[in-house]
């Protein structure tokens, strides 16, 4: 779970005076990208020697692999471009509600 992670940054983000401070976007981006490589290294091991599988319904994966890359390119458009080193409340916002966008996207995928 990223909650710990999610925590601490808002914890940061807060003390900052939401300002970006040394553990903000960071700790949440090294965070996701250790927990990607781990889930694809128990993936990748946990399929027996000589066997193959195949990701039958692509629909939910390439959603969630597209929301994944916008989700990197929304956290440095808002961290680097839009206001450096500043997290502003309406991106704070923007940021939360993608995810109900993303669940339904992934629903309406599926369904």
């Amino acid at each position: 779970s990223s909650a710990p992670e999610i925590l601490l940054s808002l914890n940061d983000v807060f003390k900052e005076g939401f300002f970006e401070g040394k553990l903000g976007p960071s700790t949440i981006v090294g965070s996701a990208a250790f927990n990607l490589f781990v889930i694809i290294a128990v993936c990748m091991n946990s399929i027996p020697n000589g066997e193959v599988r195949c990701i039958k319904d692509l629909g939910v994966f390439i959603v969630t692999a597209a929301w994944s890359i916008f989700a990197y390119v929304w956290l440095l458009y808002i961290v680097y471009f839009n206001t450096k080193d500043v997290v502003e409340v309406w991106e704070g916002v923007m940021t939360f509600l993608f995810f109900p966008i993303f669940v339904a996207n992934s629903w309406a995928q599926d369904a």
